[in-house]
């Protein structure tokens, strides 16, 4: 399967409710449901009752103009999936008793699924755009602290100073960090900007 990166046209066809656009987004979206929900619900129609609340809430979303960042369209469906799949093991755990005996194969699987995974790639790309825009002292500590996990005690040689003024420059560089990112994206940066 192809991923598909969305944009403000797309969005504000969806809006417009484009027929063509419309079933290219169910469609598009189906597929990815389906793979996520394949081994966390039992039945095809427990998958189906998933996907058509997920889709009825997306469009209420849309109508009442909630959707505002078209690139985060997928994270927004995967979330927004989450949040029905959750509320459909809540509803079913009261009506289903559980047996010794019952299969293991009824529970949701333990790994990250499809959606989360794209979701993961967004973010990825865009804190890796972010980062690019950010001077190269900044973009080097966050890197090499941050995403290289290096030792704290070698990143101070690489940059001549003591963990005192080390902490100052990850404070500053977070800081810098955290600006850029909402300024582009509007919601909460990861982990460690906003820490």
């Amino acid at each position: 399967m192809e991923f598909q990166s969305f944009d403000e046209a797309y969005l504000r066809r969806l809006r417009t409710r484009d027929p063509r656009t419309e079933q290219h987004f169910v469609s598009y979206f189906s597929a990815l449901i389906q793979i996520k929900l394949r081994y966390k619900l039992s039945t095809r129609e427990a998958i189906e009752d998933v996907r058509q609340e997920t889709f009825a809430r997306f469009f209420v979303a849309l109508r009442d103009d909630k959707i505002q960042q078209p690139e985060r369209l997928g994270s927004y469906v995967n979330s927004m999936c989450n949040n029905v799949l959750r509320e459909q093991y809540r509803s079913g755990t009261r009506d289903i008793p559980l047996d010794d005996d019952d299969d293991k194969n009824d529970f949701p699987a333990a790994g990250p699924d499809m959606l989360d995974a794209i979701s993961a790639q967004q973010t990825e790309k865009k804190v890796r755009e972010v980062l690019e825009q950010l001077p190269e002292r900044d973009r080097r500590l966050l890197r090499e602290v941050f995403l290289e996990e290096r030792d704290k005690d070698q990143v101070c040689r690489d940059f001549g100073v003591d963990r005192e003024y080390l902490r100052v420059l990850l404070h500053r560089a977070r800081q810098a960090f955290k600006s850029l990112y909402l300024k582009d994206c509007g919601n909460e940066p990861p982990e460690f900007a906003s820490a």
